[in-house]
């Protein structure tokens, strides 16, 4: 008697759940000296705390160009770093920075790490460190490939080359896809409309998440629009997934001073694009809230005077502007949609059917005896030690020299900053001072369940338990 076991596919099914915050080293501040307020930018004072999470992530290339001026916080990007600052060329400030929240990561720790090479153009240079009135802060740039042009790095900071420095972020990589996927399958709670000059987001009032699908440009790449949310409870996060390929956001919305909207929404607030190839984000605003990009295919494009939020993306970042522009770091502490997946019902059985016997063969069949293959047992590479290059003391550089970017302007070189690793390659420029930065207007992780059941043989039933991957909390 042999069993029969009907083979009935398994479907498992992709569902938005409750909600969970991202994961550590995401979304919100980590560490033991987190502030317990972030001073909204301008900024330019003493160091209110330390944030060992990440900043700004990326999984491709990370480029900066036209005039921007700083990256606040720890930036982590899995392709290459480029500083090409085409319009006057200059500093640029990365973990600390002039003005922001002066939040900056803990001392001795990675502020920069490279996954491919640095490449640091002629008349520019990299800025790692500053100090405030209590005293330094100073981090390493860790890089896997090459290092080409001008970095000066404050003590006791270093530029470390080691191959293997992106290896503890690929994970932050599959994170940030999955989770931007899942958010945009998120159930839209409230209505936009856009006007040529306006566009409203109206929550339901009642939801603790409000989900806003946007199909369409808010503004266009030559025209700035407004930003009002109404509706939205107190407290409550909000998501925007803007859909689409080539997704505008061009305002002018966002001063990032108290008792305006967007800064009272900023740390609940975020940006999707999750299946974006050309995103922009532009305008002459302080822009508050996290931005999220999911396709790994995939370059945004920010121009904002300042971006006051986390930027995670799985592809590529262009940081770009005609003025001093910066991003700013700001934890991201809301709770997004969580998706789940629900199985199928586990088949049933059907109940054993009666089999007549096999007729004896008069002569055996011959069988070959069946070839045993060795199973080479692969070796993995002993990891390569990191290469720590030391650092020559320089001489102080001058202040940057003002520029006229299009908004008001602040200074953008940390205080106290004395540049001492001056690792410039071979026959380049060490190049001069960066430009003031422009302020604008003044200023748990995903869950998903994989699972499947495989029901298999003649004689016997195997199945496959599913597995769901744990919750942050």
């Amino acid at each position: 008697m042999a069993t029969a076991v009907a083979a009935l596919p398994m479907a498992a099914a992709l569902t938005v759940g409750s909600a969970a915050p991202l994961a550590p080293p995401l979304g919100a501040c980590s560490g033991p000296d987190c502030p317990a307020t972030w001073p909204s930018p301008p900024h330019n004072g003493d160091f209110p705390g330390r944030d060992a999470s990440i900043n700004v992530f990326t999984g491709g290339d990370y480029t900066v160009n036209g005039r921007a001026a700083e990256a606040e916080g720890k930036v982590v990007t899995l392709g290459d770093l480029t500083i090409d600052k085409s319009q006057g060329g200059g500093a640029f400030n990365m973990g600390v920075v002039g003005v922001g929240s002066r939040v900056v990561p803990p001392n001795g720790s990675d502020f920069v790490t490279v996954g491919g090479n640095v490449d640091v153009r002629t008349g520019n240079q990299i800025l790692i460190g500053g100090s405030d009135s209590h005293g330094p802060a100073f981090g390493n740039l860790r890089y896997a490939g090459t290092l080409t042009g001008t970095v000066s790095i404050d003590p006791t900071g270093q530029a470390i080359q080691d191959p293997d420095a992106a290896a503890p972020y690929q994970a932050v990589l599959t994170q940030i896809e999955e989770v931007s996927a899942c958010v945009a399958k998120a159930t839209a709670t409230g209505t936009v409309t856009v006007t040529s000059s306006e566009a409203t987001f109206a929550g339901d009032g009642t939801s603790m998440k409000q989900v806003f699908n946007v199909t369409q440009n808010l503004g266009s790449a030559t025209q700035q629009i407004g930003l009002v949310f109404a509706n939205i409870p107190a407290g409550a996060t909000v998501v925007v997934n803007m859909l689409g390929a080539a997704p505008i956001i061009n305002t002018y919305t966002g001063t990032g001073l108290p008792g305006d909207q967007t800064t009272e929404m900023r740390s609940r607030l975020m940006w999707n694009f999750p299946t974006s190839t050309n995103a922009q984000i532009l305008g002459s605003a302080q822009f508050q809230g996290s931005v999220m990009a999911g396709n790994v295919g995939g370059t945004t494009t920010i121009a904002q005077p300042g971006m006051n939020g986390r930027v995670y993306l799985a592809g590529n970042l262009i940081q770009t502007g005609n003025g001093g522009y910066e991003i700013h770091s700001y934890p991201f502490d809301g709770d997004l949609p969580d998706c789940v997946v629900t199985p199928s019902p586990t088949p049933t059985p059907t109940s054993p059917s009666p089999t007549s016997p096999s007729p004896t063969p008069t002569s055996p069949s011959p069988t070959s005896p069946t070839p045993t293959s060795p199973s080479p047992t692969p070796t993995s590479p002993s990891p390569t030690s990191p290469t720590v290059s030391p650092t020559t003391p320089a001489p102080s550089s001058s202040s940057p020299a003002p520029t006229g970017p299009t908004t008001h302007p602040t200074g953008h070189r940390p205080t106290g900053h004395r540049p001492t690793s001056h690792l410039p390659a071979p026959g380049s420029s060490t190049g001069g001072g960066g430009e003031l930065p422009s302020t604008g207007a003044g200023n748990g992780p995903l869950v998903f369940g994989l699972a499947g059941v495989g029901l298999l043989g003649l004689g016997g039933l195997a199945v496959l338990a599913a597995r769901r991957r744990g919750r942050h909390s």
